[in-house]
């Protein structure tokens, strides 16, 4: 059976044909202007004219935010259509893409559709991780987002580190956003983002973790509306660098000031993570690095793990320089870099919900 998998991010579409040949084709497309809805269109537009006579006979989409359930996939009817568009407040980022991307190929494709969602994976976490310290009566709770990458991490990492892989590993997904993962037994037990994919460490163009009060100001200070896109859109590494750019290749080429100090930021709070939820497992046994800044800005690797000698993680400077996958020194904790995959997740997850 073959599989499509779609990937809407926020800055572009992947998209992966698993055949059933056992062979693999994939595709990247770039969004080429701010209307992000037109770019979407134009994607697919290319996606289907590079599929040529290959049809797929299953899709499967990633869905950032899945809401209040702990299912990995769900196949797409009339009734989960509409749960989805419920959830877009939780990701405003992403979910409209990703809607809209089940839609394009719900016309372009009549064979199943599949959801596999990013916060599934964390589903389990402990009740000390999901729980905020807001009153109850809320019903609001952290989620957690990447999950499916990090559940590939989880798949591959004992191939590479063997037992280590089941003790307490660090995941650091380091991209336009931003998240890391505590692992224990392959499994989440606590990660950085919260009740939505805006929250934990500083991103691209997202905050991450702020002061309430700063909020509440804001909030006085511009509409829900303006609020909204200020907070998705215009924080993060671009407003570090004073509106220079929010992509962490452009701030390492950069010479400026204020584009250097976005970058120490953001190294800075990810060492921060690192080490609070080391302190919370009492230790730490292993770190990965994944994602487009994980897995291939060696500079931000050092910046991070230079500091945490104390923990115990020391690089090769020449494996870490060519992106190896095993980046650690002699006498250290297993450093590893893992490309990202949630394509692979995705394709088993479809075959999962169609057996």
């Amino acid at each position: 059976m073959s599989i499509l998998t779609i990937n809407c991010g926020s800055s572009s579409l992947k998209a992966s044909l698993f055949a059933s040949d056992g062979s693999r084709r994939n595709f990247r497309y770039e969004h080429i202007s701010d209307d992000k809805a037109h770019s979407l269109h134009d994607a697919f537009k290319n996606l289907l004219y590079d599929l040529g006579a290959d049809k797929p006979a299953t899709v499967g989409h990633r869905f950032v935010h899945g809401g209040d359930i702990a299912d990995a996939a769900r196949m797409i009817d009339d009734t989960e259509r509409a749960r989805l568009n419920s959830l877009i407040h939780l990701a405003p980022l992403h979910l409209p893409s990703n809607l809209l991307g089940l839609e394009l190929c719900h016309r372009m494709f009549k064979v199943p559709q599949v959801a596999c969602f990013d916060t599934a994976f964390h589903a389990g976490m402990p009740t000390l991780s999901k729980r905020l310290p807001i009153p109850s009566k809320l019903n609001l709770h952290r989620f957690g987002f990447h999950g499916l990458n990090y559940a590939y991490i989880a798949k591959t990492l004992p191939g590479i580190i063997g037992a280590i892989a089941y003790k307490k590993v660090i995941v650091a997904h380091l991209g336009s956003g931003a998240s890391l993962c505590l692992m224990q037994n392959l499994k989440s037990v606590d990660t950085t983002m919260g009740y939505t994919p805006a929250g934990g460490i500083t991103m691209g163009t997202r905050s991450g973790d702020l002061d309430p009060g700063v909020m509440v100001e804001l909030a006085k200070r511009y509409s829900p509306d303006q609020l909204n896109n200020i907070v998705f859109h215009k924080m993060g590494l671009l407003a570090l660098s004073d509106g220079e750019s929010a992509e962490m290749q452009d701030l390492l080429a950069s010479q400026s000031e204020h584009a250097k100090f976005a970058v120490e930021y953001f190294c800075r709070q990810v060492r921060a993570a690192i080490g609070a939820l080391a302190a919370k497992a009492g230790g730490v046994d292993a770190l990965v690095f994944t994602a487009g800044i994980g897995e291939h800005a060696a500079e931000i690797r050092l910046k991070i793990c230079t500091p945490l000698a104390f923990l115990g993680f020391s690089l090769n400077p020449e494996l870490n320089r060519i992106n190896a996958s095993q980046i650690w020194q002699a006498g250290s904790k297993p450093v590893v870099i893992i490309p990202a995959d949630e394509e692979i997740m995705i394709r088993d997850l479809c075959l999962h919900a169609i057996e």
